[in-house]
């Protein structure tokens, strides 16, 4: 039985004011691939823009049901989707977004972020090489 139902960051509000919030840089970030919000807000959002665009990836009629419920616009989720269906993540296993610092606002020293999704391809690391085995390359 859960009483309060707390999930997730609280953000200062009340629940139904959270997750509107939420769905609203949600629709923001994937609109416009580059939102500027607070560090906390960024950090909130940041898991579920990665669950809608894993299931983007996916691609199937269930997928795209549970991230129209999540994002809220139809148009949106089809771009998203026809992103992901051209390739655009599909060398990247998770980690869709980047956090960039800017700094403290002036009037109460919140820390501002630029929170954008990722769109170069993935570079893997060298698997299984080490330094000892380069060396002797």
């Amino acid at each position: 039985m859960r009483h309060n139902k707390k999930r997730g960051m609280k953000l200062g509000t009340d629940a139904s004011h959270t997750k509107a919030m939420k769905k609203s840089l949600l629709q923001a970030l994937l609109a416009n691939d580059r939102i500027k919000t607070l560090d906390v807000r960024a950090k909130a959002i940041r898991p579920e823009v990665d669950r809608v665009i894993t299931w983007a990836k996916k691609g199937d009629l269930a997928s795209r049901r549970l991230a129209l419920a999540k994002v809220g616009d139809k148009e949106l989720v089809r771009e998203v989707f026809e992103k992901a269906a051209q390739g655009m993540w599909a060398d990247r296993n998770g980690g869709y977004t980047r956090i960039m610092k800017l700094g403290p606002r002036k009037g109460d020293a919140a820390e501002v972020v630029i929170i954008e999704l990722v769109t170069e391809p993935c570079t893997p690391k060298n698997a299984g090489v080490t330094k000892v085995e380069e060396a002797a390359e």
